[in-house]
């Protein structure tokens, strides 16, 4: 019995770790999960495909990507800060675009989840996302 529940215990905890491994440095009320990443042709580069979920009211926090990132909204409407330039509003079907190392935030104001479908092409071994302090 005692080894039963230590198997269970040892398999929940896998599972736990292997459902979290796709996850980016989750903030709460968003999940960002890793769909497909690979080498890029460019060698020391990866193109990594992530889906991003804000749930609403939740907003991401400032951070930053390593490369350039290239987004479209799936569902909802996304309000997206990035330093230096004016709030801007993307609704479904709209797509957007984030510079290497540019301080940046999505919120989602409504009262949907918002669902995007981000692409990033960065160096090879460098966090994907990096919280502002």
């Amino acid at each position: 019995m005692l080894i039963n529940k230590c198997v269970l215990a040892v398999s929940i905890a896998a599972v736990l770790l292997w459902s979290t491994a796709s996850l980016v440095n989750a903030q709460a009320g968003v999940e960002r999960k890793v769909l497909l990443q690979e080498d890029s042709a460019v060698p020391g580069y990866q193109i990594s495909l992530i889906g991003v979920t804000i749930a609403a009211g939740a907003r991401e926090g400032q951070h930053t990507h390593p490369g350039t990132l290239v987004g479209q909204v799936q569902e909802g409407e996304l309000m997206l800060e990035k330093q230096g330039l004016p709030t801007q509003t993307y609704k479904a079907g709209e797509s957007f675009s984030v510079k290497p190392g540019q301080i940046h935030e999505g919120m989602n104001h409504g009262k949907t989840p918002i669902k995007i479908l981000v692409t990033l092409v960065a160096e090879k071994g460098k966090p994907l996302t990096t919280q502002v302090k």
